[in-house]
């Protein structure tokens, strides 16, 4: 899929990776950005801050089915979806005083996600197939005790993700994963001694994922290294979260 000359719509775009994307859009030529918030004050700065009218900032809660629904019926030129809206409450499964934030990330995260794409399949079809860009995590490859209701999400988004790309390979729609290391974002602040990506870099491997048609893209040097981990010695990756929970608790 050509990036210049599309329309795409990014949610979560008002910082972190989904500003990155609106940005690199831009940059590549994109005809059209459908921006996306939650705060209809945030939808109208980042259209206002678009000089050239490319931007177009609507207000999504990924999680409000009526909003969901309405993007879809007004964003009827989308040929590329990116789900980039994401939570992260940074609870454990077993300490968290309640399930609701873990029930926020999973809402957030998975059905979200899914919602989404299953009100822009019919769009993209009509538009000729196109592609959707699902913004997950290496903690959707390793499971990340101290990430107790993030991982989880970010595991069922990667296998639903899957699942939609045999469902809409017959009106020609790729589905991209993204698997995501460590970000120079608000959400990976509490992350410290690795490398950090720029937000910009993120949306640029992203881009060429969607380019080049590739199912599942390690974006950045964290995330190649989370899995080339995996593949070496997955025991011993699993016994460094135990150690690194234990030392956390400590």
């Amino acid at each position: 899929m050509r990036i210049e000359g599309c329309v795409a719509l990014v949610t979560g775009a008002n910082r972190g990776i989904g500003q990155g994307f609106v940005e690199e859009l831009l940059a590549q030529g994109a005809a059209r950005v459908y921006a996306a918030a939650r705060s209809a004050a945030d939808a109208a700065a980042m259209e206002a801050a678009a000089p050239d009218g490319r931007v177009t900032g609507i207000v999504l809660d990924v999680t409000d089915k009526v909003q969901v629904a309405h993007a879809a019926a007004r964003c009827t030129d989308v040929g590329l979806l990116i789900n980039n809206a994401g939570a992260f409450n940074r609870q454990t499964l077993m300490q968290a005083p309640d399930m609701a934030a873990l029930r926020q990330e999973m809402e957030v995260n998975y059905f979200g996600l899914v919602a989404m794409c299953r009100a822009f399949a019919p769009v993209l079809a009509a538009n000729g197939g196109g592609a959707i860009v699902n913004v997950l995590s290496a903690g959707g490859i390793v499971a990340v005790p101290e990430m107790g209701g993030y991982s989880p999400s970010k595991f069922a988004a990667r296998a639903a993700g899957d699942c939609i790309r045999a469902e809409l390979a017959g009106q020609g729609t790729h589905v991209a994963s993204l698997i995501v290391g460590s970000v120079d974002t608000r959400m990976a602040e509490h992350v410290k001694g690795v490398e950090k990506s720029t937000p910009r870099d993120i949306a640029r491997s992203g881009l060429l994922a969607v380019r080049h048609r590739i199912d599942e893209h390690d974006t950045d040097r964290h995330a190649v290294e989370v899995r080339a981990f995996l593949a070496r010695d997955p025991h011993r990756l699993r016994q460094s979260m135990i150690q690194r929970m234990a030392k956390t608790k400590g």
